[in-house]
């Protein structure tokens, strides 16, 4: 039986957030669907969890609309900013936390925010978060990434003044596989304010920034 997808073209209105679309567990046919609906109704359209196979079984039109990320799993319908200005910080762990990262910057992306990436500082070497400190500093929001045992989230709570992110991945092994440890790292520390998303839940880490930014914004405007 078919079913249609009933979009939220509205919800950019309602809370500042564009819709969007969770690809995974849908059907070729359903995806480029919605997509179709979204170019006739001249919209732009993010789609999150679009893995390379289901990418390549989408129709022709389909993939010839999209912008396709293979890393982040995203992809873009619409215009994009060429240079969006940086107003996110984005610090990673270690390299292998890069395709959840890669989500939150394509999710930024599609909103007009660009992001500064600080990649592969983790706190197994202290003086490589240490050394980029007063450059991440600079930023109004900051999104923090790790696996294991997800320790940056305090370090990096307890050094900022700007709001953190936590964004435990699925990276690791024994205790920490699947990214529980790192979870309950970031809802158990000590550092005040620290608030968190779900493991690997790059897509939600950039919509909570996305809302901090979109606050500043109006309170900047209130000032004049």
């Amino acid at each position: 039986m078919h079913v249609p997808a009933i979009m939220d073209w509205q919800r950019e209105v309602r809370t500042g957030l564009v819709e969007a679309v969770l690809a995974e567990g849908k059907a070729p046919a359903w995806i480029a669907e919605i997509v179709a609906t979204a170019v006739q109704n001249e919209k732009r359209l993010l789609l999150t969890r679009l893995s390379p196979s289901a990418h390549a079984e989408l129709p022709a039109l389909t993939v010839q609309a999209l912008d396709y990320d293979a890393v982040s799993r995203t992809a873009i319908l619409g215009p994009l900013e060429p240079e969006p200005p940086q107003d996110v910080a984005v610090v990673c762990g270690g390299m292998s936390d890069l395709p959840t990262v890669h989500e939150i910057r394509r999710t930024l992306l599609f909103a007009g925010i660009g992001v500064g990436l600080f990649a592969d500082i983790g706190v197994a070497g202290l003086w490589r978060l240490m050394d980029r400190l007063d450059e991440i500093r600079q930023y109004p929001v900051v999104v923090a990434l790790a696996g294991m045992e997800g320790a940056i989230f305090s370090v990096l709570a307890g050094l900022i003044s700007a709001p953190v992110i936590a964004v435990p991945t699925s990276v690791g092994y024994g205790v920490s596989a699947g990214g529980k440890l790192a979870l309950n790292s970031a809802l158990g520390s000590c550092a005040p304010g620290l608030v968190s998303v779900n493991i690997d839940n790059g897509f939600g880490a950039a919509q909570a920034a996305l809302r901090i930014l979109n606050l500043l914004r109006k309170s900047q405007a209130a000032l004049g």
